[in-house]
């Protein structure tokens, strides 16, 4: 088993070996310990460093123009194909008697945030961010398959479903200060899937809600 990945040498290969064993391995062997628990830290630091990036390096987008880039370049297309460009895909450990995974197969989103969040534990910041950087993310900022009507995207592709759907939007919470106000909202498309997200008004929450779904599919 490696413990070199993304640039980065682990100082326990344990944590990596985690991070590349997928749910479906407990198949094969029933005690093994899968990486979902590092999908969830690792999608919190893939998001923060996303962010951080895009707020150093574009100070003169707004709050919901780097929510829909950031969206892009976390998405489950973009790190599928930062698997690809890496080679991943023979890396994970699967259970036996798998066969090959598709380029776009979610698996390799997953444990590209696993990988990320292993690093956070073994390393530290500077640990996922080595991991971050070699992912190379960025170009995904800009390029996506929608336009920058996320919620109207959402709507066009909702109603050319059989039978046509439409996007319920859920207002989930409210916090912040008054003059820094959170909305969170949740949006859900029967048949595609749920999302949610954060911003300061409720109009970018939706559109960032609407973006992380469509990032999903």
């Amino acid at each position: 088993m490696t413990d070199t990945i993304f640039g980065y040498a682990f100082k326990n290969p344990a944590l990596l070996e985690e991070a590349l064993t997928t749910p479906a391995y407990r198949m094969t062997v029933p005690g093994a310990r899968d990486n979902q628990r590092l999908e969830f830290l690792g999608d919190a630091v893939l998001d923060f460093l996303a962010a951080d990036r895009l707020y150093s390096e574009s100070p003169g987008l707004d709050e919901g123009t780097l929510t829909v880039r950031r969206t892009h370049m976390v998405s489950t297309p973009a790190l599928c194909a930062a698997a690809a460009r890496h080679s991943i895909a023979p890396l994970l450990r699967r259970n036996k008697g798998a066969g090959p995974l598709a380029e776009n197969a979610k698996t390799l989103a997953d444990a590209i945030e696993a990988v990320i969040g292993a690093a956070w534990i073994d390393g530290g910041l500077e640990a996922a961010k080595t991991v971050f950087n070699a992912l190379d993310l960025e170009s995904n900022a800009e390029n996506g398959s929608w336009s920058g009507n996320p919620k109207g995207d959402l709507q066009i592709k909702a109603q050319s479903m059989t039978p046509p759907r439409h996007p319920k939007y859920t207002l989930v919470a409210t916090g912040g200060k008054a003059h820094e106000p959170v909305f969170t909202v949740k949006v859900e498309v029967d048949g595609l899937g749920e999302a949610e997200a954060s911003a300061g008004s409720r109009k970018e929450a939706d559109a960032a809600a609407a973006a992380k779904l469509l990032a999903s599919i």
